[in-house]
């Protein structure tokens, strides 16, 4: 892996994430809901589910297109809304 800037605005972005859904679960405690998928799911496995979602996105993306990167990540980012909305 090329540990170049924006690798490390990427880990930087998810240790972000985690610190955050830290300190809100500890804020606000949370209670596991069932969405579509028929599974309890607290807020913590809804952002695994939209990070390994928008990975397997991004790699679909660049398979397909090949390049304009920035429009895979709108994608993501709809998908992780629908995650947190409805799962």
């Amino acid at each position: 892996m090329a540990w170049t800037l924006a690798t490390a605005v990427f880990f930087w972005l998810i240790a972000a994430l985690l610190v955050a859904f830290t300190l809100i679960g500890i804020g606000c405690p949370e209670v596991p809901r069932t969405g579509i998928l028929r599974i309890e799911t607290t807020r913590g496995d809804r952002l695994f589910i939209s990070l390994l979602g928008a990975g397997f996105i991004n790699l679909i993306w660049l398979g397909l297109v090949g390049s304009h990167q920035p429009w895979a990540l709108i994608v993501c980012l709809l998908y992780a809304l629908a995650v947190f909305r409805w799962v």
